[in-house]
């Protein structure tokens, strides 16, 4: 389920932003464990921090899946585990706005890890698929593949957690300018975050 913000906030309010992308053994966040993991955090302007790891998922990787990212079992058998990284995640998302591309995906997989830890990790979230659809209106596809193509935004690291991260750094940013044009139109004093 997708967080949408529908608050009204003043134009002094700065918000930061944790964008995020992981990858997978699977599609199923109750079947399936992380294998990687990148996080830019972002004040509206420029990412001012960032952290990307490979993690040992504790299970095998389907061939299938190891084709599609390129993180096969070897890669992560020396790689920290989920709850060797939790903290850090936890640290770098307190308070900030958890942005991904199909955030629901994201968001259902971390909060997954998160549970089997005992742990009820919350963020509000926001979608740049959604987004996207919002600010750019009118492309046939909203894949991040296929938006990121005709913007013009190249994805170093295609199916790689930091290669995808940063392409959604780029394409939020975008958005951003999209919708701060959109805003212009508001009364002054009031900005409406998505």
């Amino acid at each position: 389920m997708y967080a949408l913000i529908n608050c009204i906030f003043t134009q002094n309010k700065m918000h930061l932003y944790a964008i995020i992308d992981i990858e997978t053994t699977g599609q199923s966040a109750a079947n399936g464990k992380i294998t990687e993991v990148a996080i830019f955090v972002h004040d509206g302007f420029e990412v001012i921090d960032s952290f990307s790891s490979l993690i040992n998922p504790e299970c095998y990787i389907p061939d299938y899946i190891a084709s599609l990212t390129g993180i096969n079992n070897e890669m992560v058998r020396n790689s920290p585990k989920f709850y060797e990284v939790a903290r850090q995640i936890v640290e770098m998302t307190q308070d900030r706005i958890f942005v991904a591309h199909n955030a629901s995906f994201d968001y259902r997989f971390i909060q997954e890890e998160f549970k089997r830890l005992g742990y009820d990790y919350q963020r509000k979230t926001m979608c740049t698929v959604r987004m996207g659809r919002k600010f750019l209106p009118g492309h046939k596809s909203y894949s991040l593949g296929n938006i990121c193509d005709e913007l013009g935004i190249s994805i170093n690291g295609r199916h790689r957690a930091a290669g995808d991260a940063l392409a959604t750094v780029k394409l939020f940013e975008i958005l951003l300018k999209k919708k701060e044009q959109k805003e212009t139109k508001q009364p002054p004093g009031q900005l409406r975050l998505f």
